[in-house]
């Protein structure tokens, strides 16, 4: 008897693991859960993996990827920014489902700026091909000067973009009243930085400055929590996910009072109110938050 309830603790304790790995994905080192996408030579590993340096010159900015795609989850990073004159660089981290025109993405794009002038950070949402949903804010913080943690929570709900654990951008499920939200298409973690001096810094009148070349961005903490695809088909619609737990359903109270400082604040675009480009909101701007 004693024999058979080894056996099923054991079972047990290996069914626990090899399911964890399916829907968690918590790399320890860079290259556990994450591939070079562009320009090798452009990202270097630091502290043993554990953190990684990514590039910018005149000859190439560079880019990495999840080596696996997760419908649903908390994905986050630790991230310190080009420090100085970052203007008309552009460092990026977004999840894709890399399914061309009827893609979903959701991004988070650093927008350099001159010295002394705060970062912008663009938030975008593709739903089944559809984006052109940006919106702008400055942070109230220089975030050259140490790492900052930038999160995308995603699950049946809403779409959740923070920094640190300051709500910037909220995206709610509206398919009660045909809004499209993304829920069916699993999406990569990736980032990139690059130059992108035609829009990125003023509309494109501020210039990248090459002789502040090379400009240095810096990761760490690569924090995947998601079902991970290929993994349990029924991960994705599992209640029990924490990231699907109530108190992660709508913001509380403290999270809603930062959100509308925030928009009080420090956004300086918003789609929803752009009536150049849309004299009719779209639906979602109209259905709120």
């Amino acid at each position: 008897m004693a024999i058979k309830d080894d056996f099923l603790f054991i079972f047990s304790c290996i069914l626990a693991i090899s399911l964890s790995s399916s829907i968690l994905g918590r790399p320890a080192t860079f290259l556990e859960d994450f591939g070079i996408t562009w320009s090798d030579s452009h990202i270097k590993q630091i502290d043993g993996g554990r953190a990684i340096q990514l590039i910018l010159d005149q000859n190439s900015g560079c880019g990495f990827a999840s080596k696996r795609k997760y419908l649903f989850g908390h994905i986050s990073m630790k991230i310190k920014l080009i420090s100085g004159d970052s203007a008309g660089t552009v460092t990026a981290f977004y999840m894709n489902s890399d399914t061309n025109t009827i893609r979903d993405e959701l991004d988070f794009e650093f927008l350099g700026n001159r010295t002394g002038q705060p970062y912008t950070v663009q938030t975008n949402i593709y739903t089944h091909g559809k984006g052109d949903r940006e919106q702008r804010v400055n942070l109230w913080f220089d975030p050259a000067v140490d790492f900052h943690t930038y999160t995308i929570m995603w699950n049946h709900h809403h779409i959740v973009f923070y920094v640190d654990e300051v709500p910037i951008r909220v995206y709610k499920n509206n398919e009660a009243i045909n809004i499209l939200y993304p829920k069916l298409q699993p999406m990569g973690v990736y980032s990139t930085l690059w130059e992108a001096d035609d829009w990125a810094t003023r509309g494109g009148l501020e210039k990248i400055d090459w002789s502040k070349a090379p400009f240095l961005a810096y990761y760490k903490d690569f924090d995947i929590e998601g079902c991970a695809v290929p993994g349990p088909t029924s991960c994705a619609s599992n209640p029990r996910n924490w990231w699907e737990g109530t108190a992660y359903q709508a913001l509380n109270a403290k999270e809603a009072r930062r959100y509308r400082w925030v928009r009080l604040n420090h956004m300086i675009y918003d789609y929803c109110t752009d009536k150049l480009r849309y004299p009719v909101p779209p639906r979602e701007c109209l259905a709120g938050i």
